[in-house]
């Protein structure tokens, strides 16, 4: 399959997300971004005193993503995105932009192709208990584990029609990668 302007969008799985993310990226020689790198200091704060972010927090933020992944894509250039877009509307911000499908004009001034990324989210799920273990194991990280049940709360995976594949964080990260790389090819 040709893979122009694909990107591939790892979701939910705190603590996998970035490491899978990164591994994938590596293995593909595609660029990586973790989306977490991207909050403005207002979010960090917010989730660092246990406050759960709100539509209003994450479309900003999503809405710079959006714009990087469009930037790389014009370009050529592949993207891995590690990033919790929890809510299918958060998955359509980074695929289209924050009203939908943002037209660009042509040098004669007329519409023409929307601004889309092309995207597969990868959604990576597992049980509240095992993701919570794992959280409680990472260090240095701005979201405190308590704000987890506030994501699984939000979470609305992934489904038809969107383009997506769910992967269980049960497998280990090697089994993993391997089954979004038999996705891509």
């Amino acid at each position: 399959h040709a893979r122009v302007g694909k990107s591939s969008h790892l979701n939910l799985c705190p603590l996998h997300r970035s490491t899978v993310g990164a591994l994938l990226a590596s293995k593909l020689g595609w660029k990586f971004y973790d989306a977490d790198d991207y909050h403005p200091e207002e979010n960090r704060v917010k989730m660092g005193r246990g406050i759960p972010l709100n539509d209003q927090d994450r479309i900003p933020w999503l809405c710079n993503l959006h714009d990087i992944l469009l930037r790389d894509v014009a370009s050529g250039q592949h993207v891995v995105l590690a990033c919790s877009a929890l809510k299918k509307a958060y998955r359509d911000i980074l695929i289209r932009g924050k009203d939908g499908a943002p037209l660009k004009c042509d040098e004669t001034g007329k519409d023409s192709q929307p601004a889309e990324v092309k995207l597969l989210v990868v959604h990576l799920s597992g049980s509240f208990e095992v993701i919570s273990g794992r959280l409680l194991k990472r260090r240095g990280h701005f979201m405190p584990p308590e704000l987890l049940q506030s994501q699984f709360d939000t979470l609305e995976p992934p489904s038809a029609p969107e383009n997506f594949i769910q992967v269980s964080v049960d497998k280990n990260i090697s089994e993993i990668i391997a089954t979004v790389l038999e996705t891509l090819t």
